[in-house]
């Protein structure tokens, strides 16, 4: 439920944009006995993680739609089960390769083995080798998350002291960390093709490297965002699971906590300026000319538009300018949220049911489309030379399998996400291509599911564009930036300033510029606040 008006106009803390993690570090800093403010720019606080209308009667996650990310800890620590998150199961993830042929990729192994080996025995047989494989690169990336990042080029007793512990706390990664440089410089294909012979098999794995990401799986860097995909520790298929009530419930909760904990949230503040003097902060600006003052501002913004936009460029270093103008943000993805009669009805359901491989779930509610390697790479081709995807990927779900409170009793919602369709076309504009290019999306889905078309009550299309509009995703970059070894760990967003500070004093960014990166984890805004708290008693001790 959204506020609209403050008690006050002075805090401790002042918090830009009411996004999960920027409610995450607010909530944290209350905690700790902190006065914050929250300022959000629109009517309701929650960011890219929100629920909202698409028809009468029809509720969607409009931009996130899956969780998987979250992490027990934020949960754990603001007792969102208690303020209304709940999380429902989804299916195992199905990708349909025409016709009635598919391939299951589960949580039980067992499973996706059986399903492997329609396609080859040797894939199905080392499968459990790669897994472990994959889990362990992964458990060695899930140690760093809650790690500042250091900066190597300082020499100072601070910087030795911090990087020593650094590493003494990860010592046990040992020749381990080759693993994650591979998969920091290899291609998801060349990564796969170490394991595995069969394309439409690698593709199921491949898919996660092109979520989100400027990059199709041939792509040097891809391997690491498989990965990134699947840190989280989330109980279900794959660690993904739906929020009932859509992903709005997510950040509703934290914004429960944190009013019931003193946080004010106010909305409708959209902020035209941070007023700087003698280096360090004093306040923010809204638009509609509200003052509100603080020692301490932490932006969940985008760090680039932080940088580029609300702060006076004399206050901050040539070099920190040039590197947030080179900082990619180019995203390629879109989002349609669909209000139906029905869920596609894919020419694989009868097999799939009559194999009984989905266990207690009568419909698939989790989809991967892309059938194989070069389906994905054929439609990173298309972005590449600045046009839309002819054959997009995309990832169907549709929660109102499990989640009565979304659609009419009867009908459902499917969200679609997927790629790739860049932010800006070549030689074209998206307010003449935008209906095209959903024809494109329908076209696809048909393939797979004939007829769906016929059942669509409403269809919601938004391309990286519409998403930056509405949300504030740079360019509609669901990651705030590429997760590219050059934007990653102490390089993330500019070198020299990765540990959640700025040059200014009493700046910080808690948002998904900083490390670790996008999704709905709440880390980047944990670790914030974290060294926030840290910064408060140095300089009050």
């Amino acid at each position: 439920m959204p506020d609209s008006t403050s008690p006050s106009s002075s805090y401790d803390t002042i918090i830009i944009g009411g996004g999960h993690n920027g409610l995450v570090c607010a909530n944290y800093l209350a905690r700790a006995g902190k006065k914050v403010a929250v300022l959000e720019r629109r009517h309701i606080v929650g960011g890219a993680a929100v629920t909202e209308d698409i028809a009468d009667g029809f509720r969607a996650s409009i931009y996130s739609y899956l969780m998987s990310l979250l992490h027990p800890r934020i949960i754990n620590d603001f007792n969102l089960r208690k303020h209304g998150l709940e999380i429902l199961p989804c299916s195992d993830m199905v990708s349909p390769l025409g016709g009635e042929d598919y391939i299951l990729f589960s949580d039980n192994m067992a499973k996706t083995q059986a399903s492997f080996s329609r396609f080859s025995k040797k894939d199905a047989a080392i499968y459990p080798e790669f897994d472990a494989y994959l889990n362990d690169a992964a458990n060695i990336v899930r140690k760093l998350l809650w790690e500042t990042p250091v900066d190597p080029s300082k020499r100072n007793w601070k910087t030795f002291r911090d990087s020593a512990s650094l590493l003494w706390r990860n010592r046990k990664i040992g020749n381990k960390m080759y693993r994650i440089v591979d998969m920091m410089t290899m291609s998801a294909y060349d990564f796969l093709s170490e394991w595995f012979e069969d394309d439409r098999i690698m593709a199921v794995i491949a898919y996660y490297a092109s979520i989100g990401t400027f990059a199709g799986p041939k792509s040097p860097g891809s391997a690491y965002v498989i990965m990134h995909h699947v840190m989280g520790e989330h109980e279900g298929a794959g660690g993904w699971g739906f929020v009932k009530g859509g992903m709005g419930k997510i950040t509703e909760a934290l914004a429960s906590y944190g009013r019931e904990n003193g946080v004010d949230i106010i909305t409708n503040a959209e902020i035209a300026e941070i007023n700087v003097s003698g280096n360090e902060v004093r306040s923010v600006v809204t638009t509609d000319g509200r003052d509100f003052s603080a020692p301490v501002i932490a932006s969940n913004l985008s760090a680039k538009a932080m940088y580029l936009n609300l702060i006076d460029h004399k206050h901050l270093p040539d070099e920190v300018l040039r590197e947030i103008k080179g900082y990619r943000t180019m995203s390629t993805a879109f989002k349609m949220n669909v209000a139906c009669e029905r869920p596609p009805q894919y020419s694989m359901l009868p097999k799939l049911r009559a194999d009984g491989v989905l266990g207690n779930f009568d419909y698939p509610t989790y989809m991967h489309i892309a059938p194989d390697i070069d389906y994905l790479e054929r439609a990173y081709d298309d972005a590449k030379y600045g046009w839309y995807s002819n054959e997009p990927f995309m990832t169907p779900v549709c929660p109102t399998i499990v989640d009565d409170t979304l659609a009419p009793p009867g009908k459902h919602v499917v969200n679609f996400f997927g790629g790739h369709a860049p932010y800006t076309l070549k030689d074209g504009d998206w307010k003449n291509e935008k209906e095209q290019f959903k024809k494109n999306i329908f076209k696809q889905i048909e393939t797979y599911a004939p007829g769906f078309s016929n059942d669509v009550i409403e269809a919601q299309l938004l391309v990286a564009p519409d998403i930056e509009a509405n949300v504030g995703l740079p360019m509609g970059h669901i990651f705030h930036g590429e997760l590219s070894p050059d934007q990653l760990f102490f390089q993330r967003p500019v070198s020299g300033y990765a540990d959640y500070r700025t040059p200014i004093k009493g700046l910080y960014v808690c948002g998904s510029s900083m490390h670790p990166g996008g999704g709905v984890s709440g880390i980047p805004g944990h670790n914030a606040a974290r060294e926030i708290l840290r910064d408060q008693r140095k300089w009050f001790s």
